[in-house]
């Protein structure tokens, strides 16, 4: 199986779903950039192209009659919170819209749902998952998340009322 420049949580996932019956797993680390990792590589048979863009499926106000769907195509490796931003879409609820840190993972109030694509994210931080641990595994601050393949997210999720005492 090539795993090669794949997210950390992809390559585990892998793991965790290999037949019981391998035993033996080959594992090759390399020191060097991504780009020389895939250069070193480059004349496998099993390498495949890797995307340059990616989906992000937005659903706003997903509870009311006035749900909006929109699809962006973003770069790989895109911060959620400032793709959706610079789409003119409001991921704070509230007063948060004009007192929020501007992404600086302070404030915890640019809450998501990742509703589909969840393992093409990066791993949630101790820090994030502490401030959102009274909510679903699912909920993440829009901007310490980083997409890597196609996700959809829903911006205003419900969230505990804990999580206006930050």
């Amino acid at each position: 199986i090539n795993l090669i420049g794949a997210p950390f949580d992809e390559v585990m996932q892998t793991f965790a779903n290999l037949d019981r019956t391998i035993i033996e797993v080959d594992l090759v680390f390399f020191r060097g950039t991504k780009e020389e990792l895939k250069a070193a590589c480059a004349g496998s048979n099993n390498s495949t192209p890797e995307k340059e863009t990616i989906t992000i499926t937005v659903i706003q106000n997903n509870d009311s009659k006035n749900k909006i769907t929109k699809t962006i195509t973003a770069p790989v490796g895109a911060n959620i919170r400032q793709t959706l931003v610079d789409e003119g879409i409001n991921v704070y609820q509230s007063l948060t819209r004009w007192t929020n840190c501007k992404g600086k993972q302070l404030c915890g109030t640019c809450i998501v749902n990742v509703k589909e694509g969840g393992m093409n994210t990066n791993r949630k931080s101790m820090d994030e998952a502490s401030t959102l641990r009274e909510n679903p595994d699912t909920y993440r601050l829009s901007c310490v998340t980083f997409a890597y393949d196609d996700v959809t997210v829903e911006t205003f999720p419900p969230i505990k009322a804990a999580q206006w005492t930050r």
